[in-house]
């Protein structure tokens, strides 16, 4: 039987993109991938994060509980990749010698190959490059979605924040060309998917490569000539780089969403100073005030870090200002994590652990307060929602489903008609429904009466069929392996599909 894996994803929208990857390298190679019940798969993949303090935590722990079961099964193998990989390198293989490879961010198209070289040779295969051997998007893809994908549109970032590790791991900027983006866009859309994410460590400067400082906003309006492309969202954008005619792109092209995710991590300019944030409150708010201006029914969401070295109260309270003039509709909230080889590690004026939780108590009661009086003003408001998997964790129990609408806004709806027939059955993940809000919370949207209309599609077709997008790639330079071997057929008992 062919060898089974499990990929582990930790972080960001690029390291669940990076995973998918992976999948599609390995099915590429002749792996399959192991069912949700298998607690011993023949490889497990660990793709990692390093941006958080906990991360080393995470990884060696989960390293840990795998030994014993490793021990058991001779023919296991455990491979480490993503930030952390490249962050730690060989200390991953010394902490933890049971693993066999450790690749970093730029050479996830090795994987196959050094996990058969680990278990030709018995030795643990460590390899890290400086910089991309091929653009990742080149690579085979397992999508995970039927109706929604990522599209990286560049790697790495030419920004030199004080907080952030990310440019050390993943590296400058490297762009890919607008006809290979929207290639892969288009090759999305004949496998039935509705909704595209262009990806970008700074989605605005995108185009610095070949010198177009225009080059994002072009992007977006060619993605309104695409057919059957229902939907398109980015992210994420650097305030310092935002331009008037993404908001203008924004506006006129009706497939790209009314959503922006603009990180603000804080509202007060000497905090973003000391941030090396090139950009301040006033010009933050300034691209909210456009934003609003053209897209009135714009949703707009953040991040903030709460906590970073020197922070006074007065800064403190800038925030919590910025926060209720910016009115988000969703925030990503964090305690400052230091992060060695980051500047902001070595500043003085570190704060008590204490002092930073306290202050972020305060700014998440302050922003749900914002969100759910946000929400409140939808109700009694039809919206269009794509019908999404696993978004609802109560849906099962309260006999609802789940989806996006187009603003990005969680919105759990009924599925019943008002002759009481349920629906379930018939409404499949990449459907389209139109439904109205009937209750507001601070992180979601309930409409508890019956659909207003479903529209069944490509994307909720394949979903019903159980099929995945798979994007093919093009292994530029790099050595390829067989499938694995296939063992003898058992003699007797069942196979496991």
């Amino acid at each position: 039987m062919a060898r089974t894996y499990n990929v582990v994803t930790y972080g960001c929208q690029m390291n669940v993109h990076d995973s998918e990857r992976i999948s599609g390298l390995l099915e590429q190679a002749g792996y399959l991938r192991a069912a949700p019940t298998d607690d011993t798969p023949d490889i497990v993949v660990f793709n990692t994060c390093a941006v958080r303090e906990n991360a080393d935590n995470r990884l060696y722990g989960n390293l840990g509980r795998l030994r014993p079961v490793k021990d058991k099964h001779p023919g296991m193998q455990i491979a480490v990749g993503g930030c952390l990989a490249q962050k730690d390198r060989g200390e991953i293989v010394r902490k933890a010698p049971w693993v066999d490879v450790v690749f970093g961010t730029h050479n996830i198209g090795a994987l196959p190959v050094l996990l058969e070289r680990a278990r030709h040779n018995a030795a643990a295969e460590v390899e890290i490059l400086e910089s991309l051997d091929v653009f990742p998007s080149t690579l085979p893809t397992r999508r995970e979605s039927t109706y929604a994908g990522w599209v990286s549109i560049s790697v790495g970032c030419n920004n030199t924040c004080t907080f952030c590790i990310v440019p050390a791991l993943r590296g400058k900027e490297k762009d890919r060309r607008p006809g290979d983006i929207l290639s892969e866009v288009r090759a999305l859309v004949d496998e039935g998917v509705l909704e595209v994410t262009l990806l970008g460590q700074n989605v605005n400067s995108y185009g610095v490569e070949f010198g177009d400082r225009y080059a994002f906003g072009k992007l977006l309006r060619a993605c309104g000539d695409i057919d059957g492309l229902e939907r398109v969202r980015f992210t994420s954008p650097h305030p310092k780089d935002f331009t008037d005619d993404v908001i203008a792109a924004m506006a006129e092209t009706p497939n790209v969403c009314h959503s922006l995710h603009m990180p603000l991590q804080s509202g007060s300019d000497d905090v973003l100073r000391a941030m090396r944030r090139s950009y301040r409150s006033e010009r933050y708010l300034g691209i909210i005030e456009k934003v609003r201006a053209a897209m009135p029914d714009a949703a707009i969401t953040t991040d903030i870090i709460v906590g970073f070295p020197g922070e006074t109260e007065a800064d403190f309270q800038r925030t919590l200002d910025v926060v209720r003039e910016a009115r988000f509709s969703s925030a990503f909230t964090f305690q400052y994590s230091k992060r060695p080889g980051t500047p902001a590690a070595t500043m003085d004026d570190q704060l008590p652990k204490q002092v930073v939780q306290e202050r972020y108590e305060r700014l998440v009661a302050c922003v749900e307060e914002i969100t759910w009086a946000e929400n409140k003003r939808l109700v009694g408001e039809t919206v269009e929602v794509l019908v999404a998997v696993g978004e609802g964790r109560k849906d099962e129990r309260t006999g609802r489903m789940s989806g996006r609408a187009r603003d990005g806004r969680l919105v759990h709806f009924a599925t019943e008609t008002a002759g009481g027939e349920s629906l379930a059955g018939q409404i499949r993940p990449g459907d389209i429904v139109h439904t109205t809000i009937t209750y507001a919370a601070p992180h979601h949207l309930n409409a508890d009466g019956p659909p207003v209309a479903h529209r069944r599609t490509r994307a909720g077709d394949a979903a019903e069929a159980g099929r995945s997008p798979r994007t093919p790639g093009v292994l530029l330079g790099l050595p390829t392996i067989g499938a694995p071997p296939v063992a003898p057929a058992p003699v007797a008992g069942c196979a496991t599909h």
